[in-house]
């Protein structure tokens, strides 16, 4: 694995107990340039950072060494947790993001991801269900690392978790309406009991057009429209029983 240590200004002190590191959460850059996303990365005025940047042609850098507490994360929330910078370990990756041209991640990317990823989960005892997207963290801010990302190839190789229900089979009930309020707050449930929280100072429409948004971006991601279906109900289910 191609290391390239290249230190950001951007972190936390004192250093963190190894234990308390739970979570990784993936990003895309979402700068036009590689170029500047480095650069805003290692910039004290920006207050942004991650560990690891992983670039176009593969190489990682690594910006923040594990046990310090790196700005990546920001307002976020996952089950109990909060403030994720606290306990996460952030990956960004190069991408131009939604803003300007949002492309398929490389394979030399994904390769090194995986690399990556099989080091911290073994380094800090990471649970599959705690790797995460920034969009799952705080789905009313981000979009990131989106819908192109291989969340199902990812966790093909165990590294991340997925439902395992049949796309062929479970894609006959896309668009079909709930047949109930009962339907809907069992879904609502759901995503609470996967990790989704509530966002607060929105609408209870608002916040559930924000957390189904996030839950397709990260489980349904060829249909991305916020609205709730028989299918996402189908796949919250099974997400809930593994």
């Amino acid at each position: 694995m191609n290391l390239i240590y290249n230190y950001s200004p951007n972190f936390s002190l004192p250093k963190r107990p190894k234990k308390k590191i739970k979570f990784i959460i993936i990003h895309y850059t979402g700068m036009r340039k590689e170029a500047e996303s480095i650069k805003r990365l290692q910039n004290l005025r920006s207050k942004v950072s991650s560990h690891y940047l992983i670039k176009q042609n593969g190489h990682i850098l690594v910006l923040v060494p594990d046990l310090y507490e790196a700005w990546h994360a920001g307002l976020s929330n996952w089950k109990n947790y909060k403030n994720l910078n606290k306990t996460s370990i952030g990956i960004e990756i190069s991408n131009p993001g939604h803003q300007y041209g949002y492309k398929n991640f490389s394979k030399k990317q994904i390769f090194s991801l995986k690399k990556l990823l099989k080091l911290l989960i073994k380094k800090f005892k990471i649970k599959k269900k705690y790797i995460l997207g920034h969009s799952d963290v705080s789905p009313d801010r981000k979009m990131d690392p989106g819908e192109k990302f291989p969340w199902k190839k990812l966790s093909k190789s165990g590294l991340v978790w997925h439902h395992n229900l049949d796309p062929k089979k479970i894609k006959v009930f896309r668009k079909i309406k709930l047949s109930s309020k009962l339907e809907k707050n069992i879904f609502i449930k759901n995503l609470n009991r996967i990790g989704y929280k509530k966002i607060k100072g929105l609408k209870l429409d608002k916040n559930i057009e924000y957390l189904t948004t996030a839950f397709q971006r990260r489980f349904r991601q060829d249909l991305v429209d916020g609205k709730i279906d028989k299918e996402c109900l189908k796949i919250s289910k099974n997400l809930v029983s593994l």
